[in-house]
């Protein structure tokens, strides 16, 4: 009897430990997915920041070529859908360009740029493309005379971010800007600006 009992013991424990071990087998068997991971980094809402750069270009029917640092303000906002990224941002900078082929100077003391921005976010980094409105000013001296126009055109470009942590990123950015012809009396033709700069950015993020 007790031979028997012990037997019938053993066997319901091999039984069990079948089971497990199957059920142990198929639950590893199972792939291992994550919908959206409670980490992940958002690019998502409204930032503020500041960039600083290098800008060198040509002015329209003149041999100067303005060139010279920059920097200022700029603000955004970002929506997110998956790894897509898409926003408005818009910046205005000083700048120092400026060049001299006598008996003519130019230069730009400011510029700003309103543009849409596309990218792909790899968690905390952002690759994008950007383009849109761009407007500055072109100055224009000879013989003690001076002369300046406000012109409007486009820009176009693109950058990568990086999120530091969850509220900050920082970035660099290549942008080209063409702004419109104006007619200049002190030239007595028209004259306008391209440039392209280079700029670094931090960004809080709100």
């Amino acid at each position: 009897m007790n031979k028997a009992i012990l037997g019938a013991a053993i066997l319901a424990i091999g039984v069990s430990a079948s089971a497990r071990a199957a059920d142990l087998g198929y639950y590893r068997q199972q792939p291992y997915t994550v919908n959206q991971p409670l980490n992940a980094f958002s690019w998502a809402g409204p930032y503020l920041g500041g960039t600083l750069g290098y800008s060198w270009g040509q002015v329209d029917n003149s041999p100067t070529r303005p060139s010279g640092f920059e920097g200022g303000g700029e603000a955004g906002y970002n929506w997110q859908s998956g790894n897509v990224v898409f926003g408005l941002e818009g910046d205005i900078s000083a700048s120092g360009a400026s060049d001299t082929f006598a008996p003519y100077k130019f230069s730009n003391p400011w510029f700003g740029t309103v543009r849409g921005r596309i990218g792909y976010g790899i968690n905390n980094v952002l690759l994008y493309g950007t383009g849109g409105l761009a407007f500055g000013e072109l100055r224009g001296e000879t013989f003690g005379l001076s002369e300046t126009h406000t012109n409007v055109g486009w820009t176009l470009g693109a950058g990568a971010e990086v999120g530091i942590n969850r509220n900050w990123s920082a970035k660099v950015e290549y942008l080209y800007v063409d702004l419109a012809d104006s007619n200049f009396n002190i030239t007595g033709v028209q004259n306008g600006l391209a440039f392209s700069t280079v700029r670094l950015g931090l960004n809080y993020h709100f």
